[in-house]
């Protein structure tokens, strides 16, 4: 079921929207206020390199937050005074996981500045309220980045390719690197919807050679940009468990982010599981 992600505090339009969201046929989730996002353990800082939302623990808290939610649109209510709107658009859309969704922001017709301030911040599209308010489910589907349902299943079926085997069996051999080779070969060689799966098991494959490595912040961008990819995913996929996958993915990251950045050499590479595939 598609989710949409509101950041209103104002409680006329949180339930109106709440409403609409409804009315859709979707799960709804809102941010009132900035407590609301669950903080994640600190990335690695290195003196010298740029401050991105992934250093920053603000936009990096939201960006997780996003990807735990995995909305089809996030909505923004630009009056709010207590909701840090700027610094989570900001970081959504400079990374990489969850850039891909719209954001829509609605506001005061007459605030030229704030709506400028919205639109250099990222949000894709600014309304009116009035407008907003008198057309919202429209106006959502109009904006949403739904799901191709029928995309999914012909991701399902057909066989791998054979390139998309070795990165498996090199993945299995905890051959990260070469896996990693294989399966974007794999990708950029495929046209067809089975190019998500290929992609999603690339990112993971990358993930688990960034924690070989002791890089602690790259495997943690990796799981958040993983998700994207392997979530609209059947369980089963071409011969692939991606709900295994996808479940030993996650504790991979809890068990890296328990370490954190001054730990990682202490991790415990065991848990570096082989995909579970019919081909593999």
């Amino acid at each position: 079921m598609p989710k949409l992600l509101s950041l209103v505090s104002d409680l006329f339009f949180s339930v109106q929207i709440q409403s609409a969201a409804r009315a859709l046929g979707w799960d709804w989730v809102n941010v009132e206020t900035a407590t609301q996002i669950p903080p994640q353990p600190p990335m690695a800082h290195r003196p010298g390199s740029p401050v991105s939302d992934q250093t920053d623990p603000v936009g990096h808290s939201f960006v997780a937050h996003v990807v735990e939610i995995q909305p089809v649109l996030i909505v923004v209510e630009l009056n709010s005074e207590t909701l840090p709107w700027e610094t989570w658009v900001v970081a959504a859309k400079t990374s990489p996981a969850v850039r891909r969704i719209p954001i829509v922001g609605f506001g005061s017709h007459t605030d030229l500045e704030q709506r400028g301030r919205a639109l250099a911040a990222g949000c894709d599209a600014v309304l009116a309220q009035g407008r907003f308010s008198a057309a919202m489910p429209e106006l959502l589907q109009k904006y949403a980045r739904l799901p191709d349902p029928t995309a999914a299943q012909a991701a399902a079926e057909g066989a791998l390719s054979a390139l998309a085997r070795q990165g498996i069996a090199l993945f299995n051999r905890a051959e990260y690197f070469e896996a990693h080779e294989a399966l974007e070969h794999a990708w950029n060689d495929e046209s067809g919807p089975g190019r998500e799966l290929y992609r999603g098991l690339l990112q993971i494959a990358v993930a688990y050679l960034q924690i070989t490595r002791g890089n602690y912040n790259g495997a943690i961008k990796i799981f958040l940009r993983s998700r994207q990819w392997l979530d609209p995913l059947p369980d089963q996929c071409r011969g692939v468990n991606v709900a295994a996958l996808r479940h030993d993915a996650a504790a991979v990251r809890a068990a890296l982010e328990t370490l954190g950045p001054e730990r990682v050499g202490e991790f415990d590479l065991s848990l570096l599981r082989p995909i579970d595939s019919a081909n593999g």
